[in-house]
């Protein structure tokens, strides 16, 4: 370095190489014989918050092989300078960790406040999607993912091996994976969800590859059909629940509740739906019509009324119907005063409002007070319970499962049933599964059957997602960060550019 001089927001190096010998940047011989000296103006990274430009005196040497097809060429320093860059290659560097982090418009908003002279466009250009190799991995992994959710996915390839992409596809049909697939020969394993045109790709392009069923979509489907058991036998935990005496005998309470707003709501919307779709119409049309997503419509059509009635007052999320009991204990003790009950229950956790509570304490005094409901977990909350390993479970929770599967028999068998699965999955058995499935079609609770006629339609498959350890958690965690990626570009992006960002390796 010859001179360093800073003012109050650029710091300025003079510098120069020593070094006597160069080689030709064309047939490598190095040469001594200078041609020309000229200074070139390179910017580098900023220091203590200023920006850094570096005033660079290079030579221009002369080849010294006549049989080179260049006469001269320009000395370049390494770590500094490089053919036809304004830029140090420790600048740029610094530009391209940031445009793979941030993109854009976020990374140029982060350069102006580091005092980096870069536009959006400028870190967009230091991007480029590294090469796919023309062998696909040894074990793949295969998802979709949203550009839009509910009209345009993608795909995305994932070496499970390795543990990082390696390709995105612009769609999710089965044509252009299999075309995909026949390009890249080679993979052996192929993980991937229940998507029914993935399977048909590899069977199409890859017939040899073994298939792997991810286990965590087998346990989801598992707990969804437990879910609908648990949903459809709420009258039968009710019912067990509501054998308990009352706490306050001798009140005219009624004996059943009124139909609210929401009960209304869900017998019309009922009728209308089921009305419609015996006359013909549609259910994309009918959906259209009431106003409502097309799997919500589907949901009228294919549930009973008894059991939509069930879930829509399991979700009115009433936070006064845990005290009424003991409200009504009070007030048929005496205490009538509705300022003195909402002090008490407000003590016991209460976090209602006063004119709540009020209203309830009229109907109180008119003897036309509702019975309150009895407290029985929601088919989540024992889907959970069923689906976690037994040691996990609190004594106070396995006490509660307890008394739903003493409840309900259909309960009970799915249970069962769903445990054994469980534990084929976690301790990895495989061989057992072909048991399994014959077990869940002998069963008489109907979710259960169909789960397990779905597993047998793709039973090789998950027979090897229960014995092998690849599994599609790589993907899946993957999946996640393209939704990061997409997000912060605000699908304003192309898929180049989106492509390009996934697969660059953070």
């Amino acid at each position: 370095m010859e001179d360093v001089t800073a003012d109050g927001y650029l710091i300025v190096v003079r510098a120069f190489s020593r070094t006597v010998l160069r080689p030709c940047s064309v047939c490598g011989i190095h040469s001594r014989r200078v041609h020309s000296r000229y200074e070139r103006r390179i910017s580098d990274r900023p220091v203590a918050g200023r920006s850094a430009v570096i005033l660079l005196t290079v030579r221009r040497f002369c080849c010294v092989n006549s049989e080179c097809e260049r006469r001269t060429f320009v000395e370049q320093v390494d770590g500094v300078s490089e053919r036809y860059r304004q830029a140090s290659t420790g600048l740029r560097q610094f530009l391209y960790a940031i445009a793979a982090e941030l993109g854009g418009r976020p990374g140029s908003r982060l350069c102006r406040k580091i005092s980096v002279p870069a536009g959006r466009m400028r870190l967009l250009q230091l991007l480029h999607a590294p090469p796919v190799s023309q062998q696909a991995p040894r074990v793949l992994g295969v998802d979709e993912f949203a550009f839009r959710r509910g009209c345009t996915y993608g795909t995305i390839l994932v070496d499970v091996e390795k543990r990082r992409p390696i390709d995105v596809l612009p769609d999710r049909t089965s044509e252009t994976l299999a075309s995909w697939l026949v390009a890249h020969p080679g993979v052996e394993i192929v993980c991937r969800d229940r998507a029914s045109a993935y399977t048909r790709a590899i069977r199409e392009a890859a017939p040899h590859a073994l298939e792997l069923a991810d286990r965590w979509h087998l346990l989801r489907n598992l707990s969804q059909a437990v879910e609908k058991i648990c949903q459809q036998h709420r009258s039968c935990l009710r019912k067990y629940a509501e054998q308990e005496p009352s706490p306050a005998p001798g009140m005219p309470l009624l004996a059943a509740l009124p139909p609210t707003l929401i009960v209304q709501r869900v017998q019309q919307r009922y009728e209308v739906i089921n009305r419609m779709l015996d006359n013909g119409y549609p259910l994309s049309e009918v959906a259209r019509r009431v106003g409502l997503d097309r799997k919500t419509a589907r949901r009228y059509r294919d549930t009973e009324l008894d059991v939509l009635i069930a879930s829509a007052r399991d979700r009115r999320n009433v936070p006064l119907d845990r005290y009424k009991p003991f409200l009504q204990a009070q007030f048929a003790s005496g205490t009538t005063s509705a300022k003195e009950l909402y002090d008490q229950i407000c003590v016991q956790g209460f976090q209602g409002g006063y004119s709540t509570l009020s209203r309830y304490v009229q109907t109180l005094r008119n003897g036309m007070a509702v019975t309150a409901p009895a407290q029985i977990p929601s088919p989540r909350v024992i889907t959970a319970w069923i689906m976690r390993p037994r040691d996990d479970l609190s004594p106070r929770e396995t006490a509660q499962l307890d008394e739903v599967r003493i409840a309900c028999p259909d309960i009970t068998e799915a249970c069962n049933l769903a445990r054994s699965f469980t534990d084929l999955v976690r301790y990895r058995r495989g061989a057992m599964l072909a048991l399994w499935i014959r077990e869940a079609e002998q069963s008489a609770v109907g979710p259960i059957r169909s789960f397990g006629s779905f597993l047998r339609q793709d039973l090789d498959a998950v027979t090897a997602g229960l014995s092998l350890p690849w599994s599609s958690g790589v993907v899946e965690g993957h999946v996640n960060r393209v939704k990061t990626l997409k997000r912060a570009m605000y699908g304003r992006a192309s898929f180049d550019l989106l492509r390009t960002r996934i697969l660059i390796t953070p």
